[in-house]
């Protein structure tokens, strides 16, 4: 979803300013994403961070915060078509976003010796989808509340007839335009933390907070990547973190447990929230998230190094 923070685009402002020129002209390849280079051994794995549709990288902040300060190298990407307005968008399918992380995930392959890709929401669909699609690439797969479908609880009920009507509303060209505005409590459970965000989203920065809606044609996009990472689900086979609140407001908790029952040939984590709707990178359990994604990548990373042999 597209709620985001200038507050953690700040928080991790000092931290962006040390990075070598050298280093962001290999990874990034726009002003709206984010490269952290590691520290130490762990340095040499690193985490491309995927966000949300209508989202930004700037949702991903805290949490690439979190990862780097345990010596990842992280990167954050910006999908193809976001950060601007409704029209650029529309003029992007779901294709074109996968072609952004997998792009992504080669420029920062090229820095470390072993990737991890987490994603938000579709982010976390597409993390998926790298697994899926490139399975040489990716180590490990942190999905953060997976969105397959829209059925959370304060979703209006024609957002679930949505793959019934608006495929044909796009065949007949009809809404291009029209979106499904995003309602209370817009994914935040934290009221004070909410508040900022929704004068964020409606403030017209698309670029520090997303778009405050998704447009029903970017929908049908997202629900036709989620059937095709569905049906795939068994061949993925890396270890899989699943994160997701159990009060979801955006994407029930199936979602989650979708993938748990979905990836049969590797270990799968299920990490269930009590205390958070669908941002869990922002909202009131943020740093159970953090936490347990760093332990996640801790693992894959300790387990991926040399053995020294015993004296």
């Amino acid at each position: 979803m597209s709620a985001a923070l200038n507050i953690a685009r700040d928080t991790a402002a000092n931290d962006d300013a040390g990075f070598a020129a050298s280093a962001l002209e290999a990874v990034c390849v726009t002003p709206h994403e984010f490269f952290m280079p590691g520290q130490g051994a762990n340095g040499r794995t690193g985490v491309l961070l995927i966000h949300g549709l209508t989202g930004t990288p700037n949702e991903m902040r805290l949490l690439a915060r979190g990862l780097n300060k345990a010596g990842f190298t992280v990167y954050a990407v910006q999908l193809a078509g976001h950060c601007g307005d409704m029209d650029d968008l529309l003029a992007t399918r779901w294709q074109d976003w996968y072609a952004s992380v997998e792009a992504g995930a080669e420029r920062l392959s090229a820095q470390v010796d072993r990737l991890v890709v987490a994603g938000l929401s579709m982010g976390a669909v597409l993390s998926l989808a790298l697994a899926e699609e490139r399975p040489e690439l990716v180590c490990g797969v942190a999905a953060l509340s997976a969105t397959f479908r829209y059925d959370g609880w304060s979703m209006p009920f024609y957002t679930r007839m949505g793959d019934v009507l608006l495929p044909i509303f796009r065949a007949l060209g009809i809404g291009r335009h029209r979106v499904f505005m995003e309602q209370p409590p817009y994914g935040i459970k934290d009221e004070a933390l909410r508040r900022q965000i929704v004068a964020q989203m409606h403030a017209g920065d698309s670029a520090a907070a997303g778009l405050p809606g998704n447009p029903w044609w970017s929908v049908v996009e997202m629900r036709g990547l989620a059937r095709r990472v569905l049906s795939r689900l068994s061949t993925v086979r890396a270890p899989v973190l699943v994160v997701h609140a159990r009060e979801d407001d955006i994407a029930d908790v199936a979602n989650a447990r979708q993938i748990v029952d979905g990836v049969k040939h590797a270990p799968v984590e299920l990490v269930l929230l009590d205390d958070s709707y669908h941002m869990v990178t922002v909202d009131r359990e943020r740093r159970t998230v953090i936490r347990a994604t760093v332990a996640f990548v801790q693992g894959l990373a300790e387990a991926a190094r040399p053995q020294k042999d015993a004296a």
